[in-house]
């Protein structure tokens, strides 16, 4: 008899322990794995030694058109700056090859910040990030994306670096969230996301001065400093609670630079955007 209930105890141990390693695997998600949320994904990965348990900042990086979360996490100098900022990257991935934004052409009528609203809380709940020290960037159509959640979400990150890329035509006319810390970098020769935008389909790219203009008038930026960074151009405006509205350009073209990215995270350290 004691043998039998032994036997049972330890076929009962066994079954929980097989549940819990393929729970461990369906839930286990990362740089090679796909995070779910709900029909919708992103990839992380965390900096290296990271111990599992201490908070750290992030950078949300959204990709291209035709690009992908996977690719993101393939780009391993911008990986490894990221990580070397003691940072996790985050990488969402859009519903088809485009983000699904105002006016686009390959609008299909969802609303991506319901993603991003459960891509946070998803993230917050799976791993120690400290939800105040986010920045949001992203290239070309990622950059169009950054435009977006800092017109929709611009409380739920800490600053916004959108590289080439802005608002589908027309530019709104206002945007529901506070001022925010946005640095826009552009290529003067950029032929693919012009700064003044382009047609495509039945729609345009945006201006990207008209967007700045829009968020300097409602953000109540004002002045003009100038300054060189680089091979990029700046010119900067600020507004009375400290933020930052800033168009940097360069002479080349369609192009993302990992120093970008960074550069925007020493700045917004610089301006204690996370205290």
């Amino acid at each position: 008899m004691k043998a039998t209930i032994l036997t049972i105890f330890a076929a009962l141990v066994a079954a929980v322990s097989a549940l819990t390693v393929i729970n461990g695997a369906a839930n286990a998600c990362g740089p090679d794995t796909d995070c779910a949320v709900g029909d919708r994904t992103y990839r992380i990965r965390m900096p290296d030694g990271h111990d599992g348990q201490s908070p750290v900042g992030a950078i949300m990086f959204m990709h291209g058109w035709r690009g992908s979360a996977a690719g993101v996490m393939k780009n391993g100098s911008l990986g490894k700056a990221v990580s070397d900022l003691g940072l996790a990257l985050i990488a969402p991935k859009s519903y088809n090859q485009d983000w699904d934004i105002a006016n686009s052409p390959s609008q299909v009528g969802l609303y991506e910040i319901d993603f991003f609203d459960s891509l946070l809380a998803d993230v917050a709940e799976r791993f120690p990030i400290d939800s105040n020290r986010i920045m949001a960037t992203g290239f070309s159509a990622g950059g169009m994306m950054t435009w977006t959640l800092a017109c929709e979400r611009g409380d739920r990150f800490a600053g916004f670096a959108p590289i080439a890329g802005t608002f589908w035509s027309p530019v709104p006319e206002s945007c529901p969230s506070p001022p925010v810390h946005l640095m826009h970098i552009h290529g003067t020769t950029d032929t693919m996301v012009p700064i003044a935008g382009r047609p495509i389909a039945h729609t345009a790219q945006g201006d990207v001065r008209k967007a700045l203009a829009m968020f300097s008038e409602a953000g109540g930026f004002t002045g003009s400093e100038s300054y060189d960074a680089g091979e990029l151009s700046c010119q900067r405006q600020t507004n009375a609670d400290g933020k930052i509205l800033e168009l940097c350009l360069h002479d080349g073209g369609h192009k993302f630079q990992t120093d970008y990215v960074v550069r925007a995270w020493r700045e917004l350290e610089a301006l204690n955007a996370f205290n």
